[in-house]
């Protein structure tokens, strides 16, 4: 059973992400609100809490998992960033975009991608993640908290009939994280998006939330 901590999703308290904190520190696997979806999320360089991570999401080896930073200096340590990647990220950024970029030697092979030796991160536009991340001082895991659906062994994408509320998602995955960061909010099902920023030209390779205004600088 996961412990909940309650949160305040604007002005978080320092207690409480201490808690939480020490927790992904050791380990633990956290389900958590984003600016964009709910996320299962964990610390980046602990092998055993992304292996948990990847089996939870029933996630192949070869499926890479994208990861939040506190800010674009802190992008640059973990990806290689072009000037051309810099400029879109430094109008974008914090916000709903996840950016996919050549990884650099601190990303784990465990969350990059195999064949491209590229990686996904964001840096959110939320209070409680950016406060985690200033306690963590590490990068931290975030992948939909949307769990597949078995049918004849595929998975399927969610409908809008099947979308959860803040409760029934906490319920389902108690038993499946160690933490539950609880602010109030309800789940939504608006997803990132994606820019790939990895070849001469950039392109939005996802529509999401914000995409509107990504299109103006790519």
């Amino acid at each position: 059973m996961a412990t909940i901590f309650s949160v305040h999703p604007d002005n978080p308290q320092s207690r409480r992400i201490q808690e939480i904190k020490e927790a992904l520190a050791s380990g633990a696997v956290m389900l958590y609100p984003t600016d964009t979806v709910y996320a299962i999320g964990c610390d980046l360089n602990s092998k055993s809490a992304v292996e948990r991570v990847r089996q939870i999401k029933q996630l192949a080896n070869d499926k890479p998992l994208t990861f939040l930073c506190s800010s674009l200096s802190n992008v640059a340590t973990y990806a290689s960033v072009s000037d051309t990647a810099y400029r879109i990220m430094k109008r974008l950024i914090p916000g709903p975009y996840t950016f996919l970029l050549p990884a650099t030697k601190l990303v784990p092979r465990l969350v990059q991608s195999p064949k491209r030796k590229t990686t996904g991160i964001r840096v959110p536009n939320h209070s409680v993640c950016l406060a985690l991340l200033a306690a963590l001082e590490n990068p931290i895991i975030s992948t939909s908290a949307h769990l597949p659906v078995d049918k004849e062994d595929e998975e399927i994408e969610v409908d809008i009939k099947d979308i959860l509320s803040r409760v029934d998602l906490f319920d389902r995955l108690d038993n499946l994280v160690d933490v539950i960061v609880d602010t109030g909010e309800e789940p939504t099902y608006e997803v990132s998006t994606i820019l790939d920023l990895t070849g001469e030209e950039p392109t939005i390779t996802r529509r999401g939330l914000g995409w509107e205004e990504a299109v103006a600088w790519v």
